[in-house]
């Protein structure tokens, strides 16, 4: 849209403002008339009977605004109590109740601005028009908007996420209307707009469970490349969260771990609560089982199933191999680099990089490898 058309869309909504004005001009010219044929009793009783009727008008539009936001505060709390019982994701809880908030508080005060007496339907017209002006003024904050609601369906990713964009890393603190907001490493907030993060390229760390790490190792030329590779391979399969073989028989190990450490701090809270409720255990227990509502069991039942199909499912698909591996990359002009590979839990990649940095420097001088320094051969000879 060309600068001319936002003038002309701007300039019809100046006519309609002037219009609006005429006409005020031309009922307080008929009114100066009608005041000029009346005595001066009934212009008093005319005033006093005005301004009881704008009294009685402002008192209603106090009452209704304050009753309104009452009743906005209290839509607003229920809205989010259903989307907290029904778990939904927390950045469409957030958005959707920003804009219900937003669009009834807009109602509200039009309403307000009716019971004043003020003929609203001007007004309305007046601000559609100024409206579509400042649309295409604003329309990198409309592509923001309609971008949040892009990430909100399609999901690239989600609060808590850890992703990168545009040179940013950071884990994803709010989805807001507008824009995302960032939590960097060290603490910082990176505010995003969200037209940007629909339409380019976004890195989500936290996407998969699993993460291949690498290093790339420098030992000295003479160097034994089999004790390398014996040496650097103990060395991996002595940390527990590295994946053996298979991504599938981790994840299995990880989770029966995880229940049997729930399991047991349930029979241990079961136990404290037996020693401290010992007169009323069986009475709170039988209520608490014939309060557990059948939606309730009806639903568990149900994720249960579903959790066991997706087990099914991905355990028939073809395993992939994630051994670790440790090979001969390259031979540079001082060193021979041999890079080592092996598969982690996406939340144990640092913990596990830098644990390995360590064994690495410290088990590698102890069989007899070298990390050599930087060096050039220089041969003189005499004439």
């Amino acid at each position: 849209m060309s600068l001319n058309s936002i003038l002309a869309i701007m300039a019809t909504a100046v006519e309609g403002g002037k219009e609006y004005t005429d006409s005020i001009s031309t009922a307080l010219k008929a009114k100066e008339s009608a005041l000029s044929s009346m005595t001066f009793d009934e212009i008093i009783a005319k005033i006093v009977s005005g301004a009881i009727d704008l009294g009685i008008r402002i008192l209603i539009a106090v009452i209704v605004f304050y009753i309104g936001k009452l009743v906005i505060n209290k839509i607003y709390s229920i809205v989010k109590s259903i989307m907290l019982k029904h778990k939904l994701d927390k950045s469409l809880s957030t958005f959707v109740l920003s804009l219900v908030k937003i669009t009834l508080l807009f109602i509200l005060i039009v309403s307000v601005i009716g019971i004043l007496g003020i003929e609203t339907s001007s007004f309305i017209a007046i601000f559609a028009s100024a409206g579509v002006a400042i649309g295409m003024a604003l329309s990198g904050t409309l592509q923001n908007f309609a971008g949040g609601v892009l990430i909100l369906f399609i999901k690239p990713y989600k609060i808590g996420d850890f992703i990168e964009f545009g040179g940013y890393q950071g884990t994803v603190k709010e989805i807001q209307i507008f824009n995302t907001v960032l939590n960097t490493v060290d603490n910082k907030s990176i505010i995003i707009p969200n037209g940007g993060l629909s339409t380019g390229t976004i890195n989500n760390y936290s996407k998969e469970e699993y993460r291949r790490l690498e290093w790339n190792i420098s030992i000295s030329y003479g160097d034994d490349m089999d004790v390398a590779r014996k040496t650097a391979l103990d060395i991996i399969k002595s940390e527990p969260r590295i994946v053996e073989k298979y991504r599938e028989d981790d994840k299995l190990k990880w989770e029966t771990s995880n229940n049997d450490k729930i399991d047991n701090d349930t029979d241990d809270k079961n136990d404290e609560d037996t020693v401290d409720n010992s007169n009323s255990k069986s009475h709170k227990s039988f209520f608490k089982k014939i309060s557990k509502s059948k939606s309730k069991i009806k639903k568990d039942i149900e994720e249960k199933k579903k959790q066991a199909q997706e087990k099914e499912i991905e355990y028939l698909r073809p395993k992939v191999d994630c051994s670790p591996t440790v090979a001969l990359s390259s031979l540079a002009d001082s060193s021979i680099v041999i890079t080592i590979r092996a598969w982690t839990r996406s939340e144990f990649y640092w913990p596990v990089y830098y644990s390995i940095n360590e064994k690495i420097y410290k088990e590698f001088p102890k069989n007899g490898l070298n990390f050599p320094f930087p060096q050039m051969d220089i041969h003189v000879t005499h004439n």
